[in-house]
């Protein structure tokens, strides 16, 4: 089942974004990942068996303060 998991950021640079892309899309099952949001701050990822907590812990050790805003069916 494909899942939508969105997940607040805080990145305070380009360089902070371009590195969570990087380790969201490298998580096993993802098939779409995307920055959204006004300030830049929430990273949308789609993909099929994704596991948000451990997406989260592995955002949280390499990038910054991370927390799940919501996982929907897509």
């Amino acid at each position: 089942m494909k899942q939508k998991i969105v997940m607040k950021v805080y990145m305070s640079c380009q360089k902070c974004r371009n590195k969570a892309l990087k380790v969201a899309s490298s998580a096993n099952g993802v098939s779409f990942v995307g920055i959204e949001g006004e300030d830049k701050q929430k990273v949308v990822v789609i993909g099929d068996g994704v596991d948000p907590v451990k997406l989260t812990i592995c955002l949280r050790k390499k990038v910054g303060q991370t927390d799940i805003l919501s996982v929907a069916a897509a």
